[in-house]
């Protein structure tokens, strides 16, 4: 972990499996256990159980949840082929390939279990109302027009997956500023709304001056982890 403009931003490298200095996992799970009041959620891949139970823990705390997930992860791409087993009649093999659980490299079971208990437990949770890729990843932690000692920011490189918070390289990035809150719940209203991209925001992003050498701070950070993490033995592209 590393503190840059007087603690406004936090930065995480991971994970610790490559010899990353943090557990993005620990992270993204500990900054959504602070949350008070509310959680508004946008990322694109959630299979990652520590991560939901979090979510689940704060909803029954009484933090209202709001999530918006990218619907590839959850909607399998073509009809299911029926092909019936030995034993089988037509009624059966019918039955088991429109209720049975989906099998193959690019399972989808974990994420829509994660997803109904969600669901289930009052979490206002949808995927993305727009077909190009939803790449997203961020959480807004007790924001909602009104600044509180506990609004936030987090996001980064990390899909909230097993994958990307214990096998490959990311990172994560908390902004402790209310204003970088706002500009972020603006983003979240318009990607429920079913819109999103650089097209909503003009060409030039809305810029804070948090810290005057906060960018060369981070850029020589990261360099540093990079560097740090290859001297052990993992090489990155």
């Amino acid at each position: 972990m590393a503190v840059f403009a007087a603690g406004k931003i936090e930065g995480f490298v991971g994970p610790a499996e490559l010899g990353a200095a943090d557990n993005l996992e620990r992270v993204i799970v500990d900054f959504i256990g602070g949350a008070e009041h509310s959680l508004d959620i946008a990322v694109q891949e959630l299979d990652n159980e520590a991560i939901a139970q979090a979510i689940l823990d704060a909803r029954f705390r009484g933090v209202s949840v709001r999530m918006v997930v990218e619907q590839d992860y959850l909607l399998t791409g073509k009809l299911p082929t029926i092909r019936r087993r030995s034993g089988e009649d037509d009624a059966a093999a019918w039955r088991r390939t429109q209720w049975g659980n989906e099998t193959g490299e690019r399972g989808l079971e974990e994420t829509r279990r994660l997803f109904t208990a969600l669901l289930r437990c009052n979490a206002d949770v949808k995927s993305d109302y727009n077909p190009e890729i939803f790449h997203q990843k961020f959480v807004i932690r007790d924001f909602r027009g009104d600044a509180r000692p506990t609004s936030a920011i987090l996001s980064g490189s990390a899909n909230f997956t097993v994958t990307d918070c214990h096998r490959n390289l990311n990172h994560v990035v908390i902004f402790n500023d209310w204003r970088i809150c706002r500009e972020y719940a603006t983003e979240f209203a318009s990607i429920r709304a079913g819109r999103f991209g650089r097209g909503e925001h003009g060409k030039v992003p809305r810029c804070f001056n948090l810290d005057p050498d906060v960018c060369a701070q981070i850029a020589q950070y990261f360099r540093a982890e990079i560097q740090r993490i290859e001297q052990g033995g993992t090489r990155f592209m």
